[in-house]
C-alpha cells in the first residue's frame, strides 16, 4: 500500500466545483472527491506557506515546531513524517515544493554535516528528494530550488540566465515585448512557456516518473509515500495559453467585503487593510484581471490532475494507493479588502481536503461529504495508521482521519486551531507592536470563530448567522458568553504538553506504576514498610 499526497499552493477551497463553486468547473478534482471523502471544514495551522507546511510535515502545531514564518528554520531534531515512516520501512519522497528552511546553525552546533545522509534529510524536512522545486529566482530568492526545471526548459529550447523567470514567469505583450509576471497588470498575457512544458505539467510528469521508478530495482515492493507538491496557483499570477484567457471579469464571483469592514475600530485590521498588497487587491480593476488568471491556473491544475488519475488507473495504482488532495492555504483575492493569504478568514485558513482510501473498509464513505472539523496536522497520523505504524499521540498532535474514512466516528474534535506570527508584516510597524507580541490565534468550533490578538482586544465571528465573516461581534454584549467560552478554549489549548515528546504516555504510566528506580528509597520509615511497598509493585516477583 502506498500514498500519493498532492498539495496545491494557495488554492482556495471555494474555487473548486465539488465545493460548490459555480464560476469554475474542476471535473477531475471533483471525480477524486466522488471516489473518497470530501472534508468541508478543514483548517490549516497557519495561513502562510512555511509554517503551514511545517505543521503538515511534522503533524504538530506551529507553537510546537517553532517555524512560525517563511524562512524561519525548522529546528534540528524536530521529528518529521519522513522520520516516522522510515522507522516502519516506508519510503517518504518529495516531488515539488516544501518551503523548508534548514536549521544550519543547529546542525553546525551538533556537528551534523549538511551534505551527509542525516544532514540532507534534516535539511529537506525528512524527505528523500526526487525533485525539489519551490520555483526559482536566484536574483531575489536564492533558495527556491528550481535547478531541475531550469535544466528541463533548456533541454526544450528555452534557454537563458534564469529560464524559470524568462519563460515560465514572463509573458509576451501585444507589441511582442516581454512582460514580467511579477507585475499584476501583465497577468492576462500568456506565459512564454507552452502549456505542455509549464511547471504544473512538468511536476505532474515527474510525479508519474517517481511512481514508475518504484516498480523496479531495489524499490520494488517497498511501500512509499510521494508528496507531489505543486507551486500553483500561487503567484506570480501568470499561466500559459489557452488558460490565460479562459475566463474574464464576468466569470469571477462577487467580492466578499463590506463598507462597514472599512470602518472597523480594531487597530490591527486598520493597519492590515492599509498595507500595499491589500490596497492593490481592493481595486476592482486589479481583481478583474488577476482573478480570471488565478482561475486559469486552477483549471490547468485540474487538467493535470486528470492526467495523473488516468496514469494511476492505467497502471493499476488506484487499487493500492491512498490519494490525498489538499492545499497549504487559500488566497484572499480582495475579500475583506485584503490580498495575499493572511489572517483567519475562510478565504485563507480553510482549505480543500479530499482523501481517497483504496481499502474496502472505506467503501461505505465513497463520495461522501464530511462536516467534521479537521486540521492539516491530521494527515501525518492518518498516514502512519494507513501504513500500520503507531500514531504517536505524544508527538503527533493531529488525529488520524481513518475513523472518518471508515465511518466509525463522529464528533471528531471540538474546535480547530490556527496561528499566525505577523512580526515581519508592515502592519506590526504601523501599530507599534513589539515583534515578540505580534501573534494571533484562531479557535473555530464549527460556528464561532474566535481570534486571539496579543495586546489587543479579540475578534469574534458567527459563521451561522454571518457566513461571509463581515461582522465582528467581539464588542457585542450579547456575545460576551461566547467570547469568554472560546477564550477559555484557547487558554486550555495553550496549557497542553506541546513539547513533551521524548516519552510516550504509556511510558509515563509505567514510571508512575513502578514508582522510584531500583535502589532509590524515598520516605520509607522501616524495613516492614519497604517490604509491603515492594510486594504491591506490578513487577514484583
Amino acid at each position: 500500500m502506498n500514498v500519493l499526497w498532492i498539495m496545491a499552493d494557495q488554492l482556495r477551497w471555494d474555487y473548486l466545483s465539488c465545493y460548490g463553486a459555480k464560476h469554475i468547473h474542476t471535473p477531475n478534482i471533483d471525480r477524486l472527491a466522488s471516489l473518497g471523502v470530501q472534508f468541508n471544514r478543514c483548517y490549516v495551522q497557519s495561513p502562510i506557506c512555511g509554517p503551514s507546511r511545517m505543521s503538515f510535515y511534522t503533524g504538530r502545531y506551529v507553537r510546537s515546531h517553532g517555524s512560525t514564518w517563511n524562512g524561519f528554520p525548522l529546528r534540528v531534531g524536530e521529528p518529521t513524517l519522513g522520520e516516522h515512516l522510515r522507522e516502519i520501512d516506508v519510503k517518504c519522497s518529495l516531488v515539488g515544493k516544501t518551503h523548508m528552511e534548514p536549521d544550519i546553525e543547529g546542525m553546525k552546533r551538533l556537528g551534523i554535516d549538511p551534505e551527509s545522509t542525516i544532514g540532507a534529510l534534516v535539511s529537506e524536512c525528512g524527505f528523500d528528494v526526487f525533485v525539489r522545486d519551490d520555483g526559482t529566482n536566484p536574483t531575489n530568492y536564492p533558495n527556491r530550488h528550481g535547478e531541475d526545471y531550469d535544466q528541463y526548459l533548456r533541454e526544450h529550447g528555452m534557454d537563458g540566465d534564469n529560464p524559470w523567470e524568462e519563460w515560465a514567469n514572463t509573458a509576451i505583450g501585444p507589441e511582442g515585448d516581454l512582460r514580467s509576471g511579477w507585475l499584476l497588470e501583465n497577468s492576462p498575457y500568456a506565459a512564454r512557456v507552452p502549456k505542455e512544458h509549464s511547471e504544473t505539467a512538468w511536476l505532474t510528469t515527474r510525479g508519474m516518473q517517481y511512481i514508475e521508478a518504484q516498480d523496479s530495482g531495489q524499490n520494488k515492493g517497498k511501500p512509499w509515500l510521494c508528496h507531489l507538491s505543486y507551486i500553483k496557483p500561487h503567484w506570480p499570477y501568470l499561466v500559459p495559453a489557452p488558460y490565460n484567457n479562459m475566463y474574464g471579469a464576468a466569470d469571477v464571483p462577487p467580492v466578499n467585503r463590506t463598507e462597514a469592514e472599512l470602518q472597523t475600530d480594531h487597530p490591527l485590521m486598520q493597519a492590515w487593510m492599509n498595507m500595499r498588497v491589500s490596497k492593490t487587491f481592493s481595486r476592482d480593476e486589479v481583481r478583474d484581471i488577476v482573478a480570471p488568471v488565478y482561475m486559469g491556473l486552477i483549471k490547468e491544475l485540474d487538467d493535470q490532475i486528470g492526467r495523473l488519475l488516468k496514469f494511476l488507473e492505467d497502471s493499476g495504482r488506484m487499487k493500492d494507493t491512498m490519494i490525498v488532495f489538499c492545499s497549504d492555504h487559500g488566497d484572499n483575492m480582495g475579500d475583506h479588502w485584503m490580498g495575499e493569504k493572511d489572517l483567519f478568514y475562510d478565504s485563507s485558513a480553510r482549505v480543500p481536503m479530499i482523501v481517497y482510501d483504496p481499502r474496502p473498509q472505506a467503501d461505505t464513505t465513497r463520495g461522501s461529504v464530511s462536516a467534521e472539523l479537521v486540521e492539516g496536522i491530521d494527515l501525518a497520523p492518518t498516514f502512519m495508521e494507513f501504513f500500520g505504524g503507531d500514531t504517536k499521540p505524544h508527538i503527533l498532535e493531529g488525529q488520524s482521519l481513518q475513523p472518518l474514512l471508515h465511518n466509525l466516528q463522529n464528533d471528531f474534535r471540538p474546535y480547530c486551531v490556527s496561528e499566525y506570527d505577523y512580526s515581519t508584516r508592515d502592519a506590526r510597524l504601523e501599530i507599534g507592536v513589539d515583534q515578540a507580541d505580534a501573534r494571533l490565534a484562531m479557535i473555530f468550533d464549527g460556528r464561532y470563530k474566535y481570534i486571539h490578538v496579543e495586546t489587543m482586544r479579540p475578534m469574534l465571528f458567527d459563521l451561522q448567522t454571518d457566513p461571509y465573516e463581515v461582522t465582528d461581534l467581539a464588542k457585542d454584549p450579547d456575545h460576551a458568553d461566547q467570547l469568554h467560552r472560546l477564550g477559555q478554549c484557547y487558554f486550555d489549548w495553550t496549557r497542553r504538553h506541546h513539547n513533551r515528546i521524548t516519552i510516550s504516555a504509556e511510558a509515563v504510566e509505567r514510571k508512575t506504576a513502578d514508582k522510584e528506580p531500583p535502589g532509590i528509597l524515598i520516605g520509607f520509615y522501616d524495613e516492614q514498610e519497604l517490604k509491603e511497598h515492594n510486594r504491591k509493585l506490578p513487577n514484583h516477583l
